[in-house]
């Protein structure tokens, strides 16, 4: 997540106002210190650093396509 909010599951996921998919699991992260989220997408919206939005509580928050997995251990 970009934006503020914690994705849960069922949220839907857009791309403007086209629904893509929907959140399958969503915490806030204590490693990273930011909300994550797996979501099933659509596969023209799977490309790396493709924004979306992710309806929470009836607000759009914005959100990135990333690659798993969120952090490498050192």
């Amino acid at each position: 997540m970009t934006g503020r909010g914690i994705p849960r599951h069922g949220y839907a996921v857009y791309v403007g106002e086209k629904k893509i998919g929907e959140v399958t699991t969503g915490t806030q992260s204590p490693t990273l210190g930011k909300a994550i989220g797996l979501a099933l997408l659509d596969t023209h919206y799977t490309a790396e650093g493709t924004e979306v939005n992710v309806e929470i509580r009836n607000r759009m928050v914005e959100a990135k396509v990333v690659s798993t997995p969120f952090y490498k251990r050192k």
